[in-house]
């Protein structure tokens, strides 16, 4: 195959690439492809530039407009950097630099801080992996106007990224998120990246400001006393090879639990993630070393965490004494009802607190808020949309916590971002609550769904990788809007929300009403019999996403089994009917 099927647009990027101001290596790289005729490669490396989506700048790792490489984040950093100077002109502009554990993470992050330097910007650098949510805690505490952590959070080991932060240590809203992409965008030439660096203006933190963040994450705790009669409860702890191993387990002594048992094999830092295929603690293949150590111990929790430490998942015993992974939607729904009730227990609920979900995430959390008389805040996918919304509120109301079903939560206001070293603290509190009342977290979940209806979550996550993979994710949403589901699951659609054109319509009536949310490529689907469907293209993924909830009454304990039997079933109908 020749080269000559590129099309004319791509190789004017790859020419570029050749005759710019690029390093040797790189055009090394570029001329090894071309004389292999590796075509395909080329056209996913250039056929467009990397953008910032939903979780800010993430791919792969290479050479190419299209990839993560020290040009493509000197181009974010230098076009974040005009930004940040353009929009706080009479200050110095200061940042805080994290990385996770990733490959070349720190090289990346060391090149990131360079760029900001060479723009006169003050930069706080960590001195070693962190993880992502006390990058977030450390922009406010040190009065930064941004920051940015080099990590692709869950993906493949080929990944690398860069999550840029704004003031309130949130990653970045409209119109900011926008404003920077444009700003990147006109960075055309490497040559306007500044990768000089002014080394008077880094700073390097560390020891003083994670004892800062432990002490901020401590003060969250309520059920102290039940930590103290149940601190030898057995937990197991795995950071799957990532950040999670230098933050989780000196915050779980500090909370008082005496036997953390961690996985010795994924406490080792590498960015290959040699256990695992995917480090992604959604995934219970990632959990396995986990689950094993477990089952040796005894133990009562296991815990993952991600390499960037804002993600975890989680295991318990079910009633056969088996271990059983709650997928994201339950660990949620479990951790907030019991941040209300013991709030509730203590007098803190004056009618001023709330929590925040994102429309994906179970709608049983809106039902346990509204039984305490706190709101419930729904928002696009997106953390950065919680962090959001507690900036909007911040200082008129109290937020409790927040979370999303992809296994992030946040406990308390001290970051603006999922923050798993909070909730493995908080999720090991929860556990020793109800240990301490002879109830299972497994029992604890039955009780919710006897109280509440049992909820039945299932993710199908569709990968479609390079151009065409790209191309046909677009075309299966455009499908969807013109030619829509009537039926999912044998019950009939009453309601479709389309958050791109922020309209929501009503099949009966024909009738429309707008959506109070930023415009974003999701399309929801509501049946009569309550089951909420979400499509969704990932914004840091080369993947389209089928979010299936149904629900049915739960009417006794014993009939737990065969109600989730009959959900399954159900979930497994409405995937067929979308052909997902």
């Amino acid at each position: 195959m020749s080269t000559q099927v590129l099309e004319p647009a791509i190789q004017e990027r790859v020419n570029h690439w050749l005759h710019g101001n690029y390093d040797d290596a790189t055009k090394s790289t570029i001329k090894d492809l071309l004389a292999n005729n590796e075509v395909t490669a080329l056209i996913d490396a250039f056929y467009q530039d990397l953008e910032f989506g939903t979780g800010g700048l993430r791919g792969i790792m290479g050479v190419g407009s299209n990839r993560v490489n020290k040009y493509t984040l000197g181009a974010a950093t230098q076009g974040f950097s005009n930004y940040l100077l353009k929009i706080y002109p009479h200050q110095q502009v200061k940042v805080v630099i994290a990385h996770d554990c990733r490959n070349h993470s720190e090289t990346f992050a060391r090149l990131v801080a360079e760029v900001f330097s060479a723009n006169g910007i003050y930069v706080y650098f960590f001195d070693g992996l962190r993880p992502t949510p006390e990058l977030s805690f450390a922009i406010r505490e040190l009065g930064c106007q941004g920051g940015v952590m080099l990590t692709a959070s869950h993906n493949p080991k080929e990944y690398n990224g860069y999550k840029a932060y704004g003031a309130d240590g949130g990653q970045l809203v409209a119109p900011h998120d926008e404003n920077v992409m444009e700003e990147v965008r006109r960075v055309t030439n490497i040559d306007e990246i500044r990768f000089e660096a002014q080394k008077q203006l880094i700073e390097t933190i560390g020891a003083a400001m994670d004892e800062k963040f432990i002490t901020a994450l401590v003060a969250h705790s309520i059920s102290k006393e039940a930590i103290e009669r149940q601190k030898d409860m057995k937990i197991v702890f795995s950071p799957i090879h990532g950040t999670g191993g230098v933050s989780v387990p000196p915050v779980l002594k500090r909370f008082g639990f005496e036997q953390v048992i961690l996985v010795d094999e994924q406490m080792i830092v590498d960015g290959n993630f040699p256990t695992v295929v995917y480090p992604n603690p959604e995934e219970k293949e990632a959990l396995t070393l986990a689950l094993q150590k477990a089952k040796a111990v005894n133990a009562d929790l296991v815990m993952a965490t991600d390499p960037d430490a804002d993600r975890v998942g989680i295991a318990v015993k079910n009633n056969d004494d088996e271990f059983v992974l709650l997928n994201g939607n339950q660990t949620a729904c479990l951790l907030i009802q019991y941040m209300l009730n013991v709030w509730e227990s203590v007098g803190k609920l004056t009618g001023k607190e709330y929590i925040v979900k994102t429309i994906v995430t179970s709608y049983l959390i809106d039902h346990i808020a509204a039984a305490k008389n706190v709101a419930c805040f729904n928002t696009l996918t997106g953390f950065k949309y919680i962090g959001e919304i507690m900036t909007q509120l911040e200082g008129k109301r109290t937020f409790i916590a927040g979370g999303e079903e992809s296994y992030g939560y946040l406990v308390g206001e001290h970051a603006r971002d999922k923050d798993a070293v909070v909730s493995c603290a908080m999720i090991a509190e929860m556990t020793a609550y109800y240990k301490d009342k002879n109830i299972s977290l497994y029992d604890a979940l039955i009780n919710l769904y006897l109280e509440f209806g049992f909820y039945k979550e299932k993710l199908v996550s569709l990968t479609k990788k390079g151009k065409s993979g790209a191309d046909e994710i677009k075309a299966m949403m455009e499908k969807y809007r013109q030619d829509p589901p009537l039926m999912l699951g044998g019950s009939k659609v009453v309601t479709i929300k389309d958050y791109k054109t922020r309209i929501s319509k009503d099949m009966w009536t024909g009738e429309t009403e707008a959506i109070d949310l930023p415009s974003s490529n999701v399309l929801q689907f509501f049946t009569e019999d309550g089951t909420i469907v979400s499509a969704r293209p990932s914004g840091t993924e080369p993947k389209i996403k089928f979010y299936c909830s149904a629900k049915e009454t739960l009417s006794n304990r014993a009939a737990f089994v065969a109600t989730e039997a009959q959900l399954d079933q159900k979930l497994d109908r409405i995937l067929k009917d979308l052909g997902a």
